[in-house]
């Protein structure tokens, strides 16, 4: 699931990452800037699918304090590990309703709701634990068959339909333009999005706060950040190139 790393390896990755970091934050800084904001005003979240647990504290003792994880098998088995009293755990993978029962009550938030199905399933373990939990609605923006996220022209329904459920607050949108798309293509995927969290924002849905639209990861948050996402999941950039060869 996680490579196992020597002393050395480990001294060496550390190195990575604080380089790595210093870079990120600047580019994040500047891009905030060009979008007319405070570099404040946009959160860097490490996205830590395979990064071994003391490379994941490394960068929350260098001031990372949004973490996320991908897979639930590998949330729950890094779980103790985390420096949780220092940053905030998401949930930013694919979801499925038989997975939340490991989360509701151990993540700050769930990323990637995209079904009332799920968002139910979210509601009644939170009813039963005595938690309310923070989700984001993840749309596919660019209407790939192969990838989750509600299409854009039933965000408003399935908006309105999860502001009724109790033990779940809507904080915002998520979204992953299409792969490999050229840069002016991505930029509309992202401007879109902007847009659709402005145009949620104005209809003042009750239970409902557009206060997080995270879009861009490694290869476009900069340019993410331009059009408007004040949250950007980074893990290649941050922790170097994921090892896949580990099993899960």
């Amino acid at each position: 699931m996680t490579e196992k790393l020597s002393s050395e390896e480990l001294e060496r990755r550390f190195r990575d990452v604080e380089e790595n970091l210093k870079e990120i934050r600047e580019n994040m800084a500047r891009a905030a800037v060009k979008s007319g904001r405070r570099p404040e005003d946009v959160t860097l979240l490490a996205a830590t699918k395979t990064v071994p647990v003391e490379v994941i504290n490394r960068s929350v003792e260098l001031g990372v304090d949004h973490i996320g994880e991908n897979r639930v098998q590998e949330l729950n088995a890094k779980y103790d590990g985390y420096l949780l009293d220092r940053c905030k755990l998401h949930f930013i993978g694919h979801l499925q309703e038989n997975k939340v029962k490991y989360l509701v009550g151990r993540v700050s938030m769930i990323e990637s709701v995209d079904s009332e199905k799920l968002a139910r399933e979210i509601s009644r373990l939170g009813v039963k634990r005595g938690v309310t939990t923070d989700i984001l609605v993840e749309v596919n923006v660019g209407r790939e068959e192969n990838k989750s996220g509600v299409l854009p022209e039933k965000l408003p329904e399935l908006l309105r339909s999860v502001s009724a459920l109790p033990a779940v607050k809507v904080r915002g949108l998520m979204a992953i333009p299409p792969a490999g798309a050229p840069e002016e293509e991505t930029r509309n995927y992202f401007l879109r999005m902007h847009q659709s969290f402005i145009d949620t924002n104005i209809k003042k849905i009750d239970n409902v706060a557009m206060d997080v639209l995270s879009m861009g990861m490694s290869a476009d948050y900069a340019l993410a950040i331009e059009c408007g996402a004040n949250l950007v999941r980074i893990g290649t950039a941050l922790y170097g190139p994921r090892n896949y060869a580990q099993k899960n």
